[in-house]
């Protein structure tokens, strides 16, 4: 009797434990599920939207002028004036040859015109002479003609030696290079005591003051394209604005391989663009209809993009949603809303799923 009383005892408290245990989970339940919160948030109606149609390309910046500056003479660099990144004016002095080669001509040229000179006065005399007997009838006219036709040669030879001489002497004002116009140093491809040479780049010069995109387009961009339309720009460093250029130059010809089109775009000087760096381009070729919702609104929760949308008892359910091109502080919106739905656009961080929106 006693060995069932207790074991009428164990089952009692077996029974009370198990109930305690239940309503231990039934209550981590209701910790775990918190009630709905009444949230203060912003609410819009998603509307019909005119977007702008846009076809993109890659550009890259470029100098409209540059140049390969190299020696017109033949002779070692004397030496370098500037360095890479420099900003020169132009009609400053960027490097020097060794004229010695040049003044060696010079004076040969200068030697040649000194004889030439020297026969022409002495044919000259001839001339004057012959030419005052000639006239007494003193001699026959063979004579005269022939000394006519020396003295005739004696100016000739002078008029090409003084040529030569000038020719020389205007050669050695190549010895010094100056830049012909103003810009920056881009690239030294030489070094003092190296040979220079005709046509052998010794500097490379560009002007930053005008710089240009060059981007390649389709032939079905390129149709809708026109001289002097804008174009948006965005860039590295531009912090999301974008910079406005000019269409300047359309090529008709396309590339035989790749069947695209050159397009250069005038870039505003005031651009903090450089040249070299790598740009996207925007052309605008249209507009159509479409949904945009601002920035504000887009979240992404578990690597999900959404916005919170708000039905009609006030109660935010969050949705995935696919979207497009932002601009402007505009996200278009391709799949996952449609027009006349409420979307949340503040305070959509604070939202969890089932919370209750008061405007």
């Amino acid at each position: 009797m006693r060995e069932f009383n207790n074991l009428s005892i164990s089952a009692t408290v077996l029974l009370l434990l198990g109930a305690l245990g239940g309503c231990g989970d039934h209550a981590k339940d209701q910790i775990a599920a918190p009630a709905a919160a009444n949230v203060q948030a912003t609410v819009i109606t998603v509307a019909k939207a005119t977007l702008p149609v846009v076809a993109t390309a890659p550009g890259n910046v470029i100098a409209q002028q540059q140049a390969m500056i190299s020696s017109r003479l033949m002779g070692f660099l004397r030496e370098i004036s500037v360095q890479e990144g420099e900003h020169v004016k132009a009609g400053q002095k960027l490097f020097a040859v060794d004229p010695t080669d040049i003044q060696g001509q010079v004076s040969m040229a200068r030697a040649g015109l000194s004889q030439a000179e020297a026969a022409l006065a002495d044919a000259k005399n001839d001339y004057d002479r012959y030419g005052a007997l000639y006239k007494d009838e003193a001699i026959p006219k063979m004579q005269w003609d022939k000394t006519r036709l020396q003295y005739q040669t004696a100016q000739q030879q002078v008029s090409i030696a003084r040529a030569s001489f000038e020719t020389a002497s205007s050669q050695m004002r190549y010895a010094t290079v100056t830049a012909p116009f103003a810009g920056v140093i881009t690239q030294k491809l030489a070094n003092a005591g190296a040979m220079a040479a005709p046509g052998q780049p010794v500097l490379m010069l560009e002007n930053t003051d005008k710089l240009q995109v060059q981007t390649q387009v389709s032939n079905d961009v390129y149709a809708q394209l026109k001289l002097g339309a804008s174009v948006a720009i965005s860039g590295e460093g531009q912090g999301g604005t974008d910079i406005v250029g000019t269409i300047a130059n359309l090529v008709p010809s396309a590339d035989p391989v790749t069947h695209s089109h050159l397009v250069k775009i005038d870039l505003p000087k005031d651009s903090s663009l450089r040249s070299g760096s790598f740009v996207q381009v925007a052309f605008k070729l249209g507009e159509r209809d479409g949904l945009r919702v601002p920035d504000s609104a887009v979240l992404s929760r578990v690597g999900i993009t959404g916005v919170f949308v708000v039905d009609a008892q006030g109660i935010a359910k969050y949705r995935m949603v696919r979207t497009g091109t932002a601009n402007a502080g505009q996200v278009e919106i391709l799949a996952g809303l449609v027009t006349g739905e409420k979307v949340v656009t503040s305070s959509a961080s604070a939202l969890q799923n089932g919370d209750k929106v008061v405007n």
